[in-house]
């Protein structure tokens, strides 16, 4: 059936989407209530060739041109779903094989940047507010999960890798992040500048200081931390989006 976005639609999710995407880490109570359906066209050919599925829900807007530029080269079985306004997001990106986008409803990353590798997951279960310029990177099979409410300043970096590989000298051994998981719990405030890299956990309700560095740690939940690297500054605490005094 057309669709007023010019996307025209096929079937709701299928079961094995509906695992893979519970697998990389959707939270079930928010892929339950959506109605999705599989985009047929415009794609080009190899999209469909290749076992790639695009997934729209309810409401969800984008713009073809932006699936158009999805695309570094051609890839085979990527699971992209997209339940939210898309109108100012910059560039969504699949660089691999088996990759899986998950863009929840009530997301909003004016633009923003997503790049999703090989084997890898990009996870916004939803009501993702994100100002200005976000870049999120997922690749070497690594993962990036942020549960509901968020608010993400300006110029946050939230990524797996380096995207390069840095080694000891002497054994060889790689030392910096290879396909990390991040993971951020319900009602996270980032601040501006903020860099979250390598396997992290940042518990619910945390907060995360302007131009701070969160990499391989564990933040626990309703605490504030800041510097580079983050430490926490005080625990026992909560926020709300609204600057009353």
């Amino acid at each position: 059936m057309p669709s007023v976005t010019g996307w025209t639609r096929g079937e709701t999710l299928s079961p094995a989407h509906r695992r893979r995407l519970l697998g990389a880490g959707v939270d079930p109570e928010v892929l339950g209530v959506l109605t999705l359906r599989r985009v047929l066209d415009p794609l080009p050919g190899w999209w469909h060739d290749g076992g790639n599925a695009l997934y729209l829900g309810e409401g969800a807007v984008v713009d073809p041109a932006l699936v158009g530029r999805l695309a570094l080269y051609p890839f085979a079985d990527a699971l992209v779903v997209v339940a939210a306004d898309l109108t100012n997001l910059v560039s969504l990106l699949v660089g691999g094989d088996e990759a899986t986008v998950f863009l929840g409803p009530g997301t909003e990353l004016t633009a923003g940047e997503i790049y999703c590798g090989a084997r890898s997951a990009v996870v916004l279960d939803g009501a993702v507010l994100a100002t200005r310029c976000a870049v999120i990177d997922a690749r070497n099979g690594g993962s990036i999960i942020a549960r509901t409410d968020q608010l993400w300043a300006a110029d946050v970096y939230v990524a797996t890798d380096d995207m390069h590989r840095l080694e000891d000298v002497v054994t060889g051994e790689r030392i910096n992040p290879y396909g990390a998981t991040i993971r951020l719990g319900r009602h996270v405030w980032l601040g501006r500048d903020a860099v979250v890299t390598g396997h992290v956990d940042i518990g619910d309700g945390a907060v995360v200081g302007a131009r701070s560095l969160v990499r391989g740690q564990k933040v626990p939940a309703r605490t504030a931390v800041a510097g580079t690297p983050a430490r926490i500054i005080r625990e026992g605490v909560t926020w709300r989006e609204d600057d009353a005094p």
